[in-house]
């Protein structure tokens, strides 16, 4: 499976992450018993249907790998697999954060994501 998983993040919600120095989710991860992530192939189409016209958000990646066997494969949208992280984020698997402004086009505008 991909190495490199994202999480889009508002900003506000990440600076308290880092703050405890660990990512216990957003609201929807909380309420369904695991944190959803996105390949990089998946992030844009998660940023349009969950994020669409929020500002001040972060795209965090992780180094899926270090997260063993609590990271999950899923199907999901269409049937596609996504990754579930099903314990805390400990953000010694973080590899970046970078912002995820919108573009004029009302579209968020990703930074290059490594697959």
């Amino acid at each position: 499976m991909t190495k490199t998983i994202y999480k889009i993040v508002p900003s506000s919600l990440w600076q308290k992450a880092k703050a405890a120095r660990i990512f216990e989710g957003a609201a929807i991860d909380l309420a369904d018993g695991y944190i959803h992530f996105s390949t990089a192939s998946q992030a844009r189409e998660t940023a349009a249907r969950h994020f669409a016209g929020q500002s001040d958000l972060l795209l965090v990646a992780v180094d899926g790998d270090v997260l063993g066997d609590t990271l999950v494969y899923e199907p999901s949208r269409g049937g596609d697999l996504f990754p579930h992280l099903y314990a805390a984020l400990p953000l010694s698997a973080v590899l970046w954060e970078k912002p995820l402004p919108l573009g004029p086009d009302g579209a968020h505008q990703f930074p290059e994501m490594p697959l």
